[in-house]
Protein backbone atom coordinates (compact mmCIF):
# COMPACT_ATOMS: atom_id res chain seq x y z
CA UNK A 1 0.00 0.00 0.00
CA UNK A 2 2.79 2.17 0.24
CA UNK A 3 4.19 1.36 -3.40
CA UNK A 4 1.16 1.47 -5.11
CA UNK A 5 0.87 4.58 -7.23
CA UNK A 6 -2.07 6.75 -5.74
CA UNK A 7 -4.64 6.49 -7.81
CA UNK A 8 -4.48 2.55 -6.80
CA UNK A 9 -4.01 3.42 -3.46
CA UNK A 10 -7.32 5.24 -3.15
CA UNK A 11 -9.48 3.13 -5.20
CA UNK A 12 -8.38 -0.18 -2.87
CA UNK A 13 -9.71 2.33 -0.19
CA UNK A 14 -12.89 2.58 -1.76
CA UNK A 15 -13.36 -1.07 -2.73
CA UNK A 16 -12.33 -1.61 0.67
CA UNK A 17 -15.06 0.90 2.33
CA UNK A 18 -18.08 -0.50 0.22
CA UNK A 19 -17.24 -4.28 0.85
CA UNK A 20 -16.77 -3.62 4.24
CA UNK A 21 -20.51 -1.48 4.87
CA UNK A 22 -21.64 -4.49 2.33
CA UNK A 23 -20.58 -7.41 4.90
CA UNK A 24 -22.18 -5.40 7.41
CA UNK A 25 -25.36 -4.48 5.96
CA UNK A 26 -25.65 -8.29 5.43
CA UNK A 27 -25.43 -9.12 9.27
CA UNK A 28 -28.06 -6.61 9.88
CA UNK A 29 -29.98 -8.12 7.18
CA UNK A 30 -30.40 -11.14 9.63
CA UNK A 31 -32.45 -9.16 12.07
CA UNK A 32 -34.61 -8.04 9.97
CA UNK A 33 -36.67 -5.61 13.02
CA UNK A 34 -33.39 -4.87 14.71
CA UNK A 35 -32.99 -1.23 13.07
CA UNK A 36 -35.80 1.10 13.67
CA UNK A 37 -37.36 2.26 10.61
CA UNK A 38 -34.99 0.50 7.97
CA UNK A 39 -36.78 -0.73 5.07
CA UNK A 40 -34.50 -2.38 2.50
CA UNK A 41 -30.89 -3.55 2.13
CA UNK A 42 -30.23 -0.05 1.33
CA UNK A 43 -31.57 1.30 4.70
CA UNK A 44 -28.91 -1.53 6.66
CA UNK A 45 -26.18 -0.33 3.99
CA UNK A 46 -26.38 3.50 4.96
CA UNK A 47 -26.93 2.88 8.32
CA UNK A 48 -23.53 0.70 8.49
CA UNK A 49 -21.93 3.74 6.74
CA UNK A 50 -23.41 5.69 9.51
CA UNK A 51 -21.98 3.59 12.45
CA UNK A 52 -18.40 3.13 10.83
CA UNK A 53 -17.95 6.91 10.94
CA UNK A 54 -19.43 7.43 14.20
CA UNK A 55 -21.86 10.27 12.17
CA UNK A 56 -24.72 9.70 14.22
CA UNK A 57 -28.05 8.60 13.58
CA UNK A 58 -31.05 10.36 12.72
CA UNK A 59 -34.09 8.11 11.94
CA UNK A 60 -32.81 4.48 12.14
CA UNK A 61 -31.03 3.29 15.31
CA UNK A 62 -30.60 -0.21 16.83
CA UNK A 63 -33.64 -1.89 19.05
CA UNK A 64 -32.42 -5.40 19.61
CA UNK A 65 -29.63 -6.85 21.41
CA UNK A 66 -28.23 -8.81 18.37
CA UNK A 67 -28.19 -5.11 16.09
CA UNK A 68 -26.42 -3.44 19.19
CA UNK A 69 -23.78 -6.06 19.12
CA UNK A 70 -22.97 -5.98 15.41
CA UNK A 71 -22.85 -2.14 15.99
CA UNK A 72 -20.31 -2.57 19.28
CA UNK A 73 -18.41 -4.84 16.77
CA UNK A 74 -18.44 -2.30 13.59
CA UNK A 75 -17.97 0.83 15.97
CA UNK A 76 -14.49 -1.21 16.96
CA UNK A 77 -14.14 -2.31 13.65
CA UNK A 78 -14.03 1.47 12.40
CA UNK A 79 -12.08 2.70 14.75
CA UNK A 80 -9.08 0.72 13.92
CA UNK A 81 -9.81 1.42 10.33
CA UNK A 82 -9.74 5.06 10.31
CA UNK A 83 -6.03 4.49 12.40
CA UNK A 84 -4.94 2.03 9.49
CA UNK A 85 -5.89 4.74 7.13
CA UNK A 86 -4.76 7.81 8.79
CA UNK A 87 -1.37 6.15 9.45
CA UNK A 88 -0.93 4.86 5.83
CA UNK A 89 -1.74 8.14 4.06
CA UNK A 90 0.31 9.90 6.56
CA UNK A 91 3.72 7.56 5.60
CA UNK A 92 2.82 7.90 1.95
CA UNK A 93 2.86 11.52 2.26
CA UNK A 94 6.16 11.57 4.37
CA UNK A 95 7.93 9.11 2.68
CA UNK A 96 10.50 10.61 0.44
CA UNK A 97 11.06 9.74 -3.22
CA UNK A 98 14.21 10.35 -5.48
CA UNK A 99 12.86 11.84 -8.63
CA UNK A 100 16.11 10.51 -10.59
CA UNK A 101 15.30 9.61 -14.12
CA UNK A 102 17.61 7.21 -16.19
CA UNK A 103 18.41 7.56 -19.67
CA UNK A 104 15.84 4.82 -21.45
CA UNK A 105 19.46 3.13 -22.95
CA UNK A 106 22.73 2.50 -21.69
CA UNK A 107 25.57 1.92 -24.01
CA UNK A 108 29.00 0.22 -25.23
CA UNK A 109 31.21 2.17 -27.08
CA UNK A 110 35.05 3.40 -26.28
CA UNK A 111 36.02 6.14 -23.95
CA UNK A 112 39.14 7.34 -23.71
CA UNK A 113 40.55 4.44 -25.84
CA UNK A 114 38.74 1.35 -23.94
CA UNK A 115 35.41 -0.07 -24.22
CA UNK A 116 32.73 1.04 -21.62
CA UNK A 117 29.92 1.33 -20.55
CA UNK A 118 27.56 4.10 -20.04
CA UNK A 119 24.26 5.28 -18.69
CA UNK A 120 23.25 8.96 -17.26
CA UNK A 121 20.91 9.89 -15.09
CA UNK A 122 19.36 13.58 -13.78
CA UNK A 123 18.05 15.09 -11.51
CA UNK A 124 14.10 16.06 -12.27
CA UNK A 125 13.84 18.20 -9.21
CA UNK A 126 15.12 22.05 -8.72
CA UNK A 127 16.77 21.17 -5.46
CA UNK A 128 19.77 19.28 -4.97
CA UNK A 129 21.13 15.65 -3.71
CA UNK A 130 23.65 15.88 -1.09
CA UNK A 131 26.46 12.94 -0.98
CA UNK A 132 24.64 10.69 -4.24
CA UNK A 133 26.16 7.40 -4.74
CA UNK A 134 25.62 5.03 -7.58
CA UNK A 135 26.51 1.11 -7.45
CA UNK A 136 25.94 -0.88 -10.29
CA UNK A 137 25.85 -4.81 -10.81
CA UNK A 138 26.09 -7.03 -12.98
CA UNK A 139 24.20 -10.50 -13.29
CA UNK A 140 24.20 -13.28 -15.99
CA UNK A 141 23.90 -16.90 -16.68
CA UNK A 142 26.63 -19.58 -15.82
CA UNK A 143 27.96 -23.07 -16.06
CA UNK A 144 29.99 -24.60 -13.13
CA UNK A 145 32.74 -26.80 -13.68
CA UNK A 146 30.14 -29.37 -12.86
CA UNK A 147 27.96 -28.29 -15.48
CA UNK A 148 25.62 -26.65 -13.30
CA UNK A 149 23.48 -23.76 -14.65
CA UNK A 150 23.92 -20.93 -12.24
CA UNK A 151 22.97 -16.80 -11.94
CA UNK A 152 25.95 -14.91 -10.62
CA UNK A 153 26.55 -11.03 -10.07
CA UNK A 154 29.11 -8.50 -10.14
CA UNK A 155 29.94 -5.59 -7.98
CA UNK A 156 30.84 -3.56 -11.26
CA UNK A 157 33.32 -0.74 -10.46
CA UNK A 158 32.66 2.60 -11.64
CA UNK A 159 35.18 5.53 -13.07
CA UNK A 160 33.25 7.60 -10.17
CA UNK A 161 30.72 6.04 -7.76
CA UNK A 162 29.99 9.37 -5.46
CA UNK A 163 28.88 12.93 -6.18
CA UNK A 164 28.96 15.25 -3.51
CA UNK A 165 26.32 17.78 -4.78
CA UNK A 166 23.93 16.10 -7.92
CA UNK A 167 22.02 19.14 -9.06
CA UNK A 168 22.17 18.22 -13.25
CA UNK A 169 23.35 15.54 -15.19
CA UNK A 170 25.88 12.72 -14.38
CA UNK A 171 27.44 9.99 -16.69
CA UNK A 172 28.13 7.00 -15.37
CA UNK A 173 30.93 4.84 -16.35
CA UNK A 174 32.25 1.33 -16.10
CA UNK A 175 35.48 0.41 -18.09
CA UNK A 176 35.12 -2.94 -20.03
CA UNK A 177 38.72 -4.24 -19.14
CA UNK A 178 40.29 -7.26 -17.98
CA UNK A 179 39.02 -7.47 -14.98
CA UNK A 180 35.26 -6.87 -15.82
CA UNK A 181 33.03 -10.04 -16.41
CA UNK A 182 32.10 -7.90 -19.78
CA UNK A 183 35.26 -8.02 -21.14
CA UNK A 184 35.10 -9.92 -24.45
CA UNK A 185 31.35 -10.45 -24.89
CA UNK A 186 29.78 -9.34 -27.68
CA UNK A 187 25.91 -8.15 -27.46
CA UNK A 188 24.65 -11.89 -28.50
CA UNK A 189 26.91 -12.86 -25.18
CA UNK A 190 24.69 -10.88 -23.29
CA UNK A 191 21.76 -12.21 -24.58
CA UNK A 192 22.49 -15.80 -24.20
CA UNK A 193 23.77 -15.59 -20.74
CA UNK A 194 20.49 -13.32 -19.95
CA UNK A 195 22.58 -10.59 -18.60
CA UNK A 196 21.54 -7.77 -16.66
CA UNK A 197 22.65 -4.62 -15.36
CA UNK A 198 20.77 -3.41 -12.34
CA UNK A 199 21.89 0.14 -11.29
CA UNK A 200 20.98 1.82 -7.35
CA UNK A 201 20.85 4.88 -6.46
CA UNK A 202 21.06 6.71 -3.41
CA UNK A 203 21.27 10.12 -1.45
CA UNK A 204 20.56 12.53 0.73
CA UNK A 205 17.65 15.04 -0.34
CA UNK A 206 18.45 18.76 0.94
CA UNK A 207 14.83 19.56 1.42
CA UNK A 208 13.47 16.88 3.29
CA UNK A 209 16.73 16.02 4.78
CA UNK A 210 16.11 12.43 4.68
CA UNK A 211 17.52 9.34 2.52
CA UNK A 212 16.13 8.84 -0.87
CA UNK A 213 16.67 5.52 -3.14
CA UNK A 214 15.62 4.44 -6.60
CA UNK A 215 17.19 1.70 -8.99
CA UNK A 216 16.95 0.65 -12.57
CA UNK A 217 17.63 -2.43 -14.72
CA UNK A 218 19.02 -2.55 -18.12
CA UNK A 219 18.27 -5.66 -19.90
CA UNK A 220 20.28 -7.20 -23.05
CA UNK A 221 17.46 -4.94 -25.21
CA UNK A 222 18.47 -1.54 -23.20
CA UNK A 223 21.94 -2.34 -24.13
CA UNK A 224 23.46 -1.11 -27.25
CA UNK A 225 26.54 -1.66 -28.28
CA UNK A 226 28.80 0.97 -31.03
CA UNK A 227 26.21 3.68 -29.52
CA UNK A 228 26.94 7.05 -27.71
CA UNK A 229 24.78 8.81 -25.98
CA UNK A 230 24.02 12.59 -27.48
CA UNK A 231 25.11 15.79 -26.07
CA UNK A 232 22.66 17.27 -23.75
CA UNK A 233 24.96 20.52 -23.10
CA UNK A 234 25.59 24.14 -24.65
CA UNK A 235 26.98 26.99 -23.95
CA UNK A 236 24.65 29.80 -24.46
CA UNK A 237 25.78 33.02 -25.14
CA UNK A 238 25.60 34.87 -21.66
CA UNK A 239 27.88 32.16 -21.02
CA UNK A 240 25.41 29.83 -19.09
CA UNK A 241 25.67 26.05 -19.61
CA UNK A 242 21.97 24.74 -20.71
CA UNK A 243 20.85 21.16 -20.23
CA UNK A 244 18.05 20.08 -23.34
CA UNK A 245 16.25 17.11 -21.49
CA UNK A 246 14.31 16.67 -24.47
CA UNK A 247 17.70 15.08 -26.10
CA UNK A 248 18.53 13.14 -22.36
CA UNK A 249 17.19 9.48 -24.05
CA UNK A 250 19.19 10.30 -27.27
CA UNK A 251 21.60 7.97 -28.85
CA UNK A 252 23.51 7.89 -32.16
CA UNK A 253 25.90 5.00 -33.75
CA UNK A 254 29.46 5.95 -32.66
Amino acid sequence: MLLVPWPAFLGAIALAYVALNLIFAGLYALDPQGIANAQSFADRYFFSVQTLASIGYGYMYPQTGYTHTVVSLEAMVGVVSIALLTGLSFARFARPTARVMFSQKAVIAPHNRVPTLMFRIANQRHNQVYDAQVSLSWFQDEITAEGQGVRRFYELPLTRSRSPNFRLSWTVYHPIDRDSPLFGQTAADVIERNGLAMVNFSGIDETVGEPVRTRYEYGPAEILWQYRLVDIFETLPNGDRLMDLQRFHGVEPC
